[in-house]
């Protein structure tokens, strides 16, 4: 991992994000990578500067973008995003959609730093930083898409998810692995085809994350704004795709008005063009439907229906309980009244307290490394809840420091012990310890003297839950933790790293701006070596025709060149638009 302070020291990288950010290792980037990225940039600068949304253009500058090479996300990205309070870091790949929605609430763009290969270029499954960077970054010039973006990020970082989402994200970061893996055999894609393909059928249960992540799917992915009928593209998979960019606006695709309902009920598939696509009428439209959506989340609902999304998500939350205490844990057992009501809760593991998303001191995770348990709900026989009461009324009930005492809450629950302490915040009781203390309900104990202190939250209802820790610095993890597949660096036969060799030696000369004689000669060498060895390859032989006709040079090569290509077009079905669309370009350059 890098260095993230230093690297990053423009927009500080929170200590639970820590664990996604990776080296852009640049020099990883061979000279064919360098090519796929200024074959789509040109082509995307030539299209979408009349298709794409107003900032598309002008945001690839401000945002650090070039055409003639692959940014440097911490040297030229961070700092242009600076400017307007933003900032970039480098990840590994797909990271849970929580994950990512909790960058962009702190102003960062997480860009796969990862780039598509030539096999690939005009669209892949798998996040780079191609879709990252020229896709993401641009749109973000504009002010009121930035606060969409923000608003989204706070609302998405705290949606819940469910196991299975979890078991469908690996699925599907598997396989964008190994579909982006030159070394993968066929039977490798099938097995991740297979497994995604029953990780979907297994999904029973639509969590919050999951309508949340289609809305972004629908909209900052794969968004249009405007008019049904003429549309602007500023969805990032648009923005950085060669080939859908220009077939999405064709009648084929769909134009459907936005709208909340529609959006978070169409899935989408990753592997696929899209078959249609929503278009919003302007940013605030989006803005509204998330604030929209949020009223209906566990964050907003609280009660048992959202204590049962957490016991059912089996990844870290926080319970809000009405005194304001947030317990920050795995849920794992709720035990419920004769009405199917929550009467008390308990986490496993690490768990942690906290006020207004301040740690407890005393109460991290550490302390509660086993896991926590406490009631809901009044006591019987009192309307006025625990927290909100004065001395008087506790002394009454024998809640005095030192003291004996039991309390029975109206749902049957019995806690008895010596009370520890009694800890206020905000002129309420968020906290109650007993000393030699045991817990029941009926036959069932809940918590036993031998265990050590029984803190005790305290608290009338359950106001709030959400994914991910109060305390997200100190408990220093978020919902969930990737698994160990990592994208993998492909390996090179002779024959490619030859041709890699070719690449660089074309990049030089359009660098060096090498002129006359010896650009002809060196052109002519490749071309040679091209011909005899790498019939198939159209990318370089589009820039050596560029060269040509850039220098003015041998009429009838670039005759000859145009010609292969045209051939490789008819014979290539998957690259015929992108070389058509790479002569097309030069048309323009030599008219």
């Amino acid at each position: 991992m890098q260095n993230v302070e230093s690297e990053f020291s423009l927009v500080r990288v929170p200590v639970h994000l820590h664990q996604f950010v990776v080296d852009q290792d640049y020099g990883k980037y061979t000279a064919i990578d360098q090519a796929v990225w200024r074959y789509v940039m040109r082509q995307n600068y030539n299209f979408l500067g009349k298709r794409a949304h107003e900032a598309y253009v002008g945001g690839l500058r401000a945002s650090g973008i070039g055409v003639e090479k692959i940014p440097n996300v911490a040297e030229d990205m961070s700092k242009a995003l600076a400017q307007i309070g933003w900032g970039a870091v480098t990840i590994d790949g797909f990271i849970p959609a929580v994950a990512f929605f909790d960058f962009q609430a702190h102003g960062i763009l997480p860009i796969a730093c990862d780039i598509r290969t030539y096999d690939h270029i005009a669209y892949t499954p798998a996040p780079d930083i191609i879709h990252e960077a020229a896709g993401h970054a641009p749109i973000i010039l504009d002010e009121k898409y930035r606060e969409y973006l923000k608003i989204f990020g706070d609302i998405g970082s705290k949606a819940v998810s469910s196991r299975q989402d979890y078991e469908l994200y690996e699925a599907i970061r598997l396989l964008s692995i190994v579909k982006e893996d030159p070394n993968a055999t066929e039977e490798e894609i099938k097995a991740a085809e297979e497994n995604l393909d029953a990780k979907s059928k297994a999904v029973t249960e639509i969590s919050e994350a999951t309508e949340l992540s289609r809305l972004y799917w629908w909209t900052v992915e794969y968004g249009l704004i405007g008019d049904v009928d003429n549309p602007q593209i500023y969805g990032a998979g648009l923005l950085s795709s060669v080939g859908e960019s220009m077939n999405c606006l064709k009648p084929e695709v769909k134009k459907i008005p936005f709208s909340l309902e529609a959006c978070i009920s169409t899935d989408f598939d990753i592997t696929k063009q899209q078959p249609q696509l929503f278009v919003c009428r302007d940013f605030d439209q989006l803005i509204e439907a998330v604030q929209e959506y949020a009223k209906r989340m566990a964050i907003n609902i609280g009660g048992t229906e959202s204590l049962i999304k957490a016991l059912n998500m089996g990844q870290t939350s926080t319970t809000v309980y009405s005194s304001g205490l947030q317990v920050s844990g795995m849920v794992t057992r709720l035990v419920y009244d004769d009405n199917n009501e929550a009467i008390y809760l308990n986490t496993t593991g690490p768990t942690a307290l906290a006020i207004n998303n301040q740690e407890l001191p005393g109460h991290g995770k550490t302390y509660h490394h086993e896991g926590f348990g406490s009631p809901i709900g009044l006591l019987q026989g009192e309307s006025t809840p625990l927290e909100l009461m004065n001395d008087e009324q506790l002394a009454a009930l024998g809640l005095v420091v030192d003291q004996e005492t039991t309390l029975t809450f109206a749902s049957g629950v019995v806690v008895t012990g010596k009370v520890a302490y009694i800890h206020r915040e905000n002129d309420k009781i968020v906290l109650i310890g007993f000393d030699n203390c045991t817990v029941t309900r009926g036959d069932q104990s809940l918590f036993q003297a031998e265990w050590g202190t029984y803190d005790m939250a305290v608290g009338e209802k359950v106001v709030s839950v959400f994914a991910g820790a109060a305390d997200r610095e100190h408990f220093e993890s978020g919902t969930h933790n990737p698994s160990d597949t990592k994208t993998k660096r492909p390996t090179y036969s002779p024959q490619m790293i030859k041709l890699q060799g070719l690449y660089q030696t074309v990049r030089d000369l359009r660098e060096q701006a090498v002129k006359g004689e010896e650009l002809q000669t060196k052109l002519t060498e490749v071309l040679a070596t091209l011909d005899a060895e790498y019939q198939n390859d159209w990318l370089l032989r589009l820039e050596i025709l560029e060269l040509f006709i850039t220098n003015q040079l041998l009429a009838d090569k670039q005759t000859e060149l145009r010609s292969t290509l045209q051939t490789l077009a008819s014979q290539q079905d998957d690259n015929r638009e992108l070389i058509l669309n790479g002569l097309g370009l030069l048309d323009q350059v030599s008219a």
